[in-house]
């Protein structure tokens, strides 16, 4: 399936990609155009628009676009974890910055791989790594994870919290 956004991607525009790949849909392609050719696009290539105005998987209240994929796909129900992550995406894809620890931190990692990055595409490949890593923190045992005494054979191992299989 394709699905479509604005270009110039930041927070939401890749973490929506993330979310789409690896629980809803592993084998979506993207594309990433003008905003005012979104819609338009979208028909001609039969692409599910998201985080644009005036569409199911968009902003609606304070929520943001992955917010709205959590929801209409029920991810949250599947793994608990996304509830999580989509409160640090909200935070860092609306004004309050605020709403979690996390949130203003993914502002400026996410602000700078576009800065760095050739385009859309190279950004995304660039980020998806960032919200593995945020899924693995959201699925971690806080208490466990703070302590400075890991090792290997832990439960704190990367591979248990990377996404599954759809």
């Amino acid at each position: 399936m394709k699905w479509i956004t604005r270009e110039h991607a930041k927070v939401d525009r890749i973490a929506c990609p993330w979310l789409i790949k690896n629980f809803v849909d592993k084998d979506a392609e993207f594309l990433f155009v003008p905003a005012h050719k979104v819609m338009e696009v979208a028909v001609e290539q039969n692409a599910i628009p998201f985080h644009v105005p005036d569409v199911e998987l968009g902003h609606h209240g304070e929520e943001c676009s992955f917010d709205a994929i959590v929801k209409k796909y029920g991810l949250d129900k599947k793994e608990p974890a996304l509830a999580e992550l989509a409160k640090i995406v909200r935070g860092a894809d609306t004004p309050d910055r605020s709403l979690t620890p996390q949130s203003g931190g993914l502002v400026a990692v996410a602000t700078g791989f576009s800065f760095i990055s050739k385009n859309d595409y190279d950004n995304m490949a660039k980020q998806l790594y960032v919200y593995d890593a945020l899924f693995a923190f959201c699925k971690a045992d806080k208490k466990a994870a703070s302590s400075r005494h890991w090792s290997i054979g832990s439960p704190m191992m990367a591979s248990s919290f990377l996404p599954q299989e759809l």
